[in-house]
């Protein structure tokens, strides 16, 4: 590797890309020294600037598990390449992943998901997808709220912005990789405002793509297909919490969640891992597969423009696959030598310049999309005030409540009371489960209300009793409502 180290921020990538390289914690340090091995012998040219996150630096007090020296190096980076970090069990700790995620707007995730078969053991010899995540939000936001003592809420946070660019990139990457169709999973049938929106913005991506097949599937029987027919797919491309869910089950359908990388990409900064975690019970044995890390590697070389090497690689590493040489996670009948890690890469290595002769090889065309799509203004919008939902501590009665609430004087009325999302008032259905927290939705008759309306609301709601506990405005949006109805309202 070149020593030379020089930066591409100021526009560009380096002549020498700089890698700022996080070895890991349990097994990390291993397949890092694996895979920085075979990338040394395929004469890629990267200089690696080595950081210190993880465990020892949560142990440091580094509550992210990242020092402050750290984050300038991942600033003055190319690319960072990151081996499994272990997380402190307990509270006071942030995920380390989530922190450079959001510091860094690392807002796609890529997950090509292909099979290996018959040299790695799977039900699915003919799958090959890429699935394509949202990364920053979602439920993965970690907003929550718990304001009494049988109650806690999530914030699941869904933008336009965050919808567009993970869509469209999806649809740029099956176009430049020759893919013929993506695949959206969705719960727009129950939620129809945040999923209702992901869908909505798929369906008008999908139209500048003619030349491009689309779908969209309820994520449940989506993810049930999948898991049935992982051959059907080509691209899916979804939410977050969804995305994380389906990587995993499509990495352990190919065979092995060992085998899998991932690229996290942004509009500065990207960033390739191993899907798998630091296995600490593995580490100083010799026993993991670096095949994880070194696949990430390769979508980092694509990245920095660097095909032809990362083709180098892959056809290396699936010969030695096809002669049998294996780490122990991928001993099967086909298996000839069960080897370690440093010998596993020792063999990927004496099989660069070769080609699998049973597997499908590399593809020579595979492309990076390495420029995130910017969102499209939205033009001609309104906006308007109707009512507020106001969250309430209460015991007893719903009626009692709903009487005190009719009585307050203002411009806003009380429409419905509901629990956990379900009518109750005026409804009054004997099976309903009350909870220690209602939901008043008081609406302006008019549906012109104005923050003073609600201000004064919540001072006479105080004034009578009320423990009012967090409040939701509830807006008109270019005419249409901006909330959901109630379930049985």
């Amino acid at each position: 590797m070149s020593d030379r180290k020089t930066s591409s921020k100021a526009g560009g990538l380096s002549a020498v890309p700089v890698v700022a390289l996080a070895a890991g914690d349990g097994i990390g340090p291993e397949i890092s020294q694996a895979v920085i091995s075979i990338l040394e012998a395929s004469g890629a040219e990267l200089h690696f600037d080595h950081l210190a996150i993880g465990l020892q630096a949560y142990k440091d007090g580094h509550a992210g598990g990242i020092p402050e020296a750290a984050w300038e190096q991942i600033e003055a980076a190319d690319v960072i390449l990151k081996a499994p970090i272990t997380t402190p069990s307990g509270g006071g700790v942030k995920s380390l992943n989530v922190s450079l995620r959001k510091r860094l707007g690392l807002a796609v995730n890529l997950r090509p998901c292909r099979s290996y078969a018959p040299y790695v053991q799977t039900r699915h010899p003919l799958m090959d997808l890429v699935i394509v995540r949202e990364n920053e939000e979602d439920l993965y936001a970690g907003i929550e709220y718990q304001q009494s003592q049988q109650s806690v809420q999530a914030v699941k946070l869904i933008t336009r912005p965050g919808c567009e660019r993970v869509i469209r990139y999806a649809f740029d990457y099956a176009r430049a990789n020759g893919h013929q169709k993506v695949t959206a999973l969705v719960k727009d049938n129950i939620m129809k405002m945040s999923d209702g929106m992901f869908w909505d913005i798929f369906q008008a991506t999908a139209k500048q793509y003619p030349d491009l097949e689309n779908e969209r599937l309820i994520v449940d029987i989506g993810m049930a297909r999948v898991a049935d027919t992982p051959e059907d797919f080509e691209v899916i491309v979804c939410q977050n919490l969804y995305g994380d869910i389906l990587s995993d089950i499509t990495a352990q359908l190919s065979g092995s969640v060992g085998m899998c990388g991932s690229a996290n990409l942004g509009e500065q900064h990207a960033m390739f891992e191993a899907i798998h975690g630091s296995a600490p019970d593995l580490a100083g044995t010799d026993k993991a597969n670096p095949s994880g890390m070194l696949q990430a590697a390769c979508l980092m070389l694509e990245y920095l423009g660097d095909n032809q090497q990362a083709k180098l690689i892959q056809n290396a590493w699936l010969t030695t696959l096809e002669q049998g040489i294996h780490t122990i996670d991928l001993e099967s009948e086909l298996t000839a030598q069960t080897v370690g890690t440093q010998q596993f890469a020792a063999a990927v290595i004496s099989n660069l310049g070769s080609s699998p002769s049973q597997m499908k090889p590399a593809r020579s065309a595979a492309q990076q999309v390495k420029v995130l799509p910017a969102p499209q203004p939205i033009r001609g919008s309104s906006r308007q005030l109707a009512g507020v939902d106001v969250f309430i501590h209460h015991h007893g009665p719903v009626t009692e409540l709903a009487e005190t609430l009719q009585s307050l004087s203002g411009n806003l009325t009380l429409s419905s009371i509901a629990c956990r999302g379900a009518a109750v008032w005026p409804q009054q259905s004997p099976q309903a489960l009350l909870n220690d927290q209602l939901c008043a939705r008081m609406m302006h008759p008019e549906q012109q209300a104005s923050p003073e309306d609600s201000a004064a609301l919540l001072v006479a709601m105080n004034e009578a009793g009320i423990e009012f506990v967090g409040t939701q405005h509830l807006y008109l949006l270019n005419g249409q409502p901006g909330w959901t109805a109630l379930q049985g309202d």
